[in-house]
């Protein structure tokens, strides 16, 4: 078996005027430059949060150093900026 991967959220996705809250900015542990982050496109995020638990996919790479941007199914609450999400196949 693999070791479980693990992120952090950081982020919204933000524009000039609004602010997304189906789509984070994560942080991913054990990836720190493009080429780790970019092989972990297209896998489920899930974030669990009291009783509720939110899945995500990962859509795309942001910037440079391990960031990547995940769309979720429901809309994510401003207290899970800052806690740790799970990568499961």
């Amino acid at each position: 078996m693999s070791q479980p991967v693990y992120g952090t959220i950081v982020n919204y996705r933000i524009g000039i005027r609004t602010q997304m809250p189906k789509w984070c900015l994560i942080q991913i542990t054990d990836a720190n430059s493009v080429s780790k982050a970019g092989q972990l496109i297209g896998r489920k995020v899930v974030l669990k949060y009291g009783k509720n638990e939110f899945i995500g996919k990962i859509a795309s790479l942001h910037g440079k150093k391990g960031v990547v941007t995940a769309k979720f199914r429901k809309g994510v609450p401003g207290q899970a900026i800052g806690t740790t999400v799970e990568l499961v196949r």
